[in-house]
């Protein structure tokens, strides 16, 4: 805020018949009264006095002010100069107009000032021009306007307030400073943004309707301050029906919010615009998750508008940061699954692939985790209860989905036509989500379908009396989407989890044939040239038999040609190397629920059976481990998912090197010996804007300004330039302050979160992930109990020189997932013993974080200092938290498993703190473990932990049984030493802090290829064979503007 803005108060009238109101222009409260004696001067940014501005110049109250009319244009003037050389809100951010000449004469007429202004002709050119005079203080008496082809001349005589003519020469340069820049900022921001006409045909029988409706939106809205405090404003009145001078933090973030999305909606509209237009091949991933985090401030600084938001929020009395805490996370993810899709989203559009994503609009979503006596407990996550603001409800585009009932034969035309009479319906709507890209015009859609009931079956239930029986069906209906992964040990837990992913992929595919035969209604041989699906893991491959069914039964195709398009259009990712983690569906609860796709499912099994027999004669126990029909005796007859989308699928793929690798010699061995050109290996990304750009931003400043760029934050690889500066000693001094600096916010929000209080001088060593037995967080308890006894073991005067720690672990346990809870509760246990032991008092704290989730993640990542990626080697297919940590310089502990190995690979193994057996021994140890000398340290704490040493000994007795003899299957005894010998390692690098840095920054420096950007540059070359598709802007020459950091966001450079 400039000096001019901390005035009293300022009134701002509004349209006529509307009451004024008066308010603090200072933000310090949003009521004042005016004071009785007062003058005019100039503020910046809040409530305009009439006309269409760049700025929010206006008419303030100033207590004691001058009342000289010089005097106060002087003021008026100084103060938009104020904020104009300190680049607020005046980031003009593109093209100046080149035509553009401003005079301002104060000599040549007796009487009045002379401004002429040439310019290139815009809408709203000459309101703009007298409504930005009068905000100077000056009165136009007449003007004189001309024009020639695109270019305008027009002359305004103006006069001070008290009627005489300026003529002081810094007055009369100020004057025509602002003109220039509010004239270029709108020459820039709005007529310089014009947006493109319709190309489509819907209108051609009514070309005046189209030039009518262009015509009225042939701009898009303004992102200047004042523009975005008067789209907030009018949400807050016109969408929320609030008071425009009373809403609180809440309804100031939905207005925020919706303000943005009207920006997106513009870019969404267009974008989809061109690729009709165009028409090129488009990619659509399917996904049960989508884990997306907070929308405000990736979508703000994705649109280089979070300074701008800022700024005008914080003039109307609201912090951005307050607002952002306002929002909840969207919960339609449980981990790296639902995360690395919101990941790849981001990246598609920032890549300009022309791409949507699918999934389920959940009610619930993942669970609410709430900590009670350390125990976990779940709770509904109401995200919804208050609305989504960024969602675009779409109750016009809605498709049948069916389910139960029988198939009937019938003869048409001489062939056999499959019909599938359904017993129950259920409606799909959908609910659109824009995903901006970053230093692109591209903005791509998140579709998500939620569940209603048949109109039909909702009518014929209300007319015939049935009321009950109506609700029971709406109540059925909207269960489908109501809750992310119900509890499946149960037959009715497995029924509503296949008929929530069935759900998904037939209103999906339901859309995307729509959306084809738009272009293509004549034929379905272009399918494939124009379609792209990406299976993510296998819940959602019963889109294999949905689409030949949609193809067969619906279009009329035949088998030999629809299976030719299913074959080319699907590709699969999979996401695990373990076997009991690849999803089966019993046979009998297939054949209740989706009878037709059972049948389907059968006749691919059978044509794929006689191919095999036809490549490897009747060796049926190898046909019988390929089949996708899994029967034999002693097991239940089922479905092999994974099966069915290798079958189905053009391409396969794993998600890290040694994954890639290990599927190819375990789990998918049998298909890989004999269809090895399908598999590929695609080591996943993360979005290096969410998770380095925008969590931190101190950090980001930095590299931006060592690298002399921030073109970074697209080209990942740019990070090495940082190596030549690890050594240096004023710049590690730099660096580990924004880590102290983030550990303070970390250490705040433990203490909002838990109660327990951290000091930021101690290691913060992290494991958040989902909770479960192959990520071995129980190694990570063990190796704190350990420590911990070693420290009582201890004089004061040699606890005194060990490295303090802060052990954080976050986590959610499946609902099911008996063992996984009781290690939470372990966490807890041994926290509460550890954290009131006054003997070790500042050297060892234990916290269980609860609720984990992405904006949680965004203080956490920034603010850790070690990471813990200790999976038994061969069990985590990748891991993203590991790149998170990675690249913003914190250092991992981890085995040689999923993208670890990459990570050493790329910033160096002396850079990382590696132990553990490797994956190929991993089996032999399996068998040896029954009788692997344990070391006695290992059982000390086994003993302490069943004894009731941390309280609860009999609850924790089957965690022990599990970690001991044949019972530990993750090899925690075999790893442990190792584990250990890796600790200390870390506490030897951390007290040399010189070293310390060194390793933090060389992290940084060497995860470039761990963004996103370059994995979905992958996928589209060697997987989906789809090309950009950039929305051309008004300067389709111009390359993307280069971009600076600066403070709160990401802006333009000047």
């Amino acid at each position: 805020m400039t000096a001019m803005a901390s005035v009293v108060a300022t009134c701002a009238p509004r349209a006529a018949g509307r009451p004024p109101v008066c308010h603090h222009a200072s933000g310090s409260s949003r009521h004042a009264k005016v004071p009785p004696s007062t003058s005019t001067a100039a503020t910046i940014g809040s409530a305009s006095r009439g006309g269409s501005k760049a700025f929010g110049v206006h008419r303030a109250v100033v207590p004691g002010a001058g009342s000289s009319a010089r005097r106060a244009a002087t003021l008026r003037v100084s103060a938009v100069n104020a904020d104009v050389r300190a680049g607020r809100p005046s980031d003009v951010g593109g093209n100046e107009d080149a035509q553009l000449v401003v005079v301002v004469d104060g000599s040549s007429d007796p009487a009045l000032t002379v401004v002429s202004v040439k310019a290139t002709n815009r809408t709203g050119l000459l309101q703009l021009m007298k409504s930005t005079l009068e905000d100077l203080g000056l009165n136009v008496e007449r003007t004189e306007v001309d024009m020639d082809d695109d270019l305008v001349s027009d002359t305004f005589y103006v006069t001070a307030d008290a009627g005489g003519r300026v003529d002081d020469p810094n007055d009369l340069a100020n004057i025509e400073r602002v003109i220039k820049v509010v004239l270029n900022a709108h020459y820039s921001k709005s007529a310089g943004h014009a947006r493109p006409e319709d190309g489509s045909h819907d209108m051609d029988n009514d070309p005046r309707k189209k030039d009518l409706l262009y015509s009225l939106m042939d701009n898009y809205i303004k992102n200047d301050v004042l523009a975005v405090q008067k789209s907030v404003v009018n949400h807050v009145e016109y969408t929320l029906g609030r008071s425009r001078y009373r809403f609180d933090d809440f309804e100031a973030y939905q207005a925020a919010a919706l303000s943005v999305r009207d920006r997106l909606i513009e870019s969404w509209n267009d974008t989809q615009q061109y690729f009709r237009e165009q028409d090129p091949k488009r990619v659509y991933y399917l996904s049960m998750e989508f884990l997306m985090g907070r929308s405000l401030t990736n979508s703000l600084n994705n649109m280089e508008l979070k300074g701008t938001f800022s700024e005008g929020l914080k003039q109307l009395g609201y912090n951005m940061e307050d607002l952002v805490m306002k929002e909840r996370d969207a919960a339609l993810g449980n981990g790296g699954l639902g995360r690395l899709a919101a990941c790849f989203l981001d990246s598609m559009a920032t890549e300009d692939i022309p791409a949507w994503g699918y999934g389920i609009r959940y009610q619930y979503g993942m669970f609410r985790q709430e900590m009670h006596d350390g125990f976990q407990h779940e709770n509904p996550d109401y995200w919804l209860n208050f609305g989504n603001p960024w969602e675009i409800p779409r109750p016009n585009i809605a498709y049948p989905v069916s389910f139960y009932g029988h198939v009937s034969i019938h003869d048409v035309e001489g062939r056999q036509a499959y019909k599938w009479n359904h017993g129950e319906q259920v409606t799909a709507v959908a609910y659109d989500n824009p995903i901006p890209g970053w230093n692109t015009p591209n903005t791509i859609n998140l579709r998500l379908w939620s569940a209603k009931p048949s109109r039909e079956f909702d009518l014929e239930s209300f007319n015939t009396g049935d009321y009950v029986q109506a609700i029971l069906a709406k109540q059925r209906a909207e269960t489908i989407s109501a809750v992310l992964y119900p509890d499946d040990r149960t037959y009715q837990g497995k029924e509503l989890r296949l008929k929530q992913q069935y759900f998904m992929v037939s209103a999906t595919l339901q859309d995307i044939i729509r959306r084809f035969l738009v272009l293509h209604p004549d034929s379905f041989d272009d399918f494939p040239s124009k379609v792209a699906l990406q299976l993510n893991d296998t819940h959602p491959t019963i889109g294999v038999p949905e689409l030949m069914r949609l193809l067969m039964d619906v279009h009329g195709l035949g088998w030999t040609q629809s299976w030719d398009i299913t074959t080319r259009v699907f590709s699969f990712t999979n996401h695990t190397v373990l076997p009991e983690a690849l999803e089966k569906w019993p046979v009998e609860l297939v054949e209740t629920v989706l009878p037709r796709h059972m049948q389907i499912i059968y006749d691919i099994n059978w044509r794929f059976t006689q191919e095999l027999r036809g490549i490897m004669g009747d060796d049926f126990e190898r046909i019988g481990r390929m089949s996708i029909i899994e029967d034999g005796e002693g097991m239940d007859k089922s479905v092999r998912m994974a099966h069915l989308a290798l079958v189905a699928s053009h391409t396969v793929n794993g998600v890290a090197a040694i994954h890639s690798e290990l599927i190819k010699t375990t789990i998918f061995k049998d298909f890989y010996d004999i269809m090895p050109e399908k598999f590929q290996n695609k080591t996943n990304g993360v979005t290096p804007r969410r998770w380095l750009a925008f969590c931190n931003p101190p950090l980001s400043a930095l590299i931006s300004e060592t690298l002399g760029t921030d073109a970074w934050i697209k080209e990942l690889d740019l990070l090495q330039g940082l190596r030549p500066h690890a050594t240096d000693p004023k710049f590690q001094k730099r660096w580990a302050d924004i880590k102290l600096g983030n550990k303070q916010r970390l250490a705040n929000l433990v203490k909002e979160q838990t109660g327990v209080e951290v000091p930021v001088n101690a290691l913060f060593d992290i494991q958040v992930k989902r909770i479960h037995e192959y990520k071995r967080q129980l190694l990570n308890i063990f190796g704190i109990v350990h420590r911990y006894n070693a420290l009582l073991s201890m004089s004061p005067e040699d606890r005194k020189v060990q490295v303090p720690r802060v052990c954080i672990i976050g986590g959610k346990a499946a609902p099911g997932y008996d063992m996984a809870k009781r290690i939470i509760k372990l966490v807890s246990a041994v926290g509460e013993k550890v954290n009131n032991d006054p003997d070790i008092e500042g050297m060892l704290k234990v916290v269980f974080l609860p609720d984990y989730n992405v904006s949680l993640a965004e203080v956490i990542v920034p603010g850790a200092e070690l990471s813990q990626h200790i999976s038994t080697a061969g069990t985590e297919a990748s891991g993203t938290s590991n790149m998170k940590f990675a690249m913003n310089g914190c250092l991992i502990v981890g085995t040689m498993d999923g993208a670890n190995v990459e990570i050493a690979e790329e910033i160096g193994e002396t850079n990382m703190f590696i132990f553990g057996a490797l994956a190929d021994a991993v089996p032999g140890l399996r068998r040896e473990r029954e009788h692997f000398n344990v070391p006695g340290s290992f059982n000390t704490i086994v003993d302490q932990i069943r004894g009731g040493f941390f309280g609860w000994g009999d609850f924790f007795g089957p965690v022990m049984d599990a970690v001991c003899g044949a019972g530990d299957y993750y090899l925690l005894a075999n790893d442990f030493e190792d584990y250990l010998r890796a600790q200390r390692d870390v506490d030897v690098a951390y007290l040399d802090q010189a070293r310390w840095t060194q390793m933090s920054i060389e992290s940084v420096a060497g995860s470039g290829k761990f963004s996103s950007d370059r994995t979905i540059r992958e996928y589209a070359t060697e997987i989906w064979d789809v090309k950009p598709a950039r929305r051309p802007t008004l300067h389709p020459n111009m390359p993307p503007k280069p971009y600076v950091s600066a403070g709160d966001g990401l802006k333009p450079m000047a």
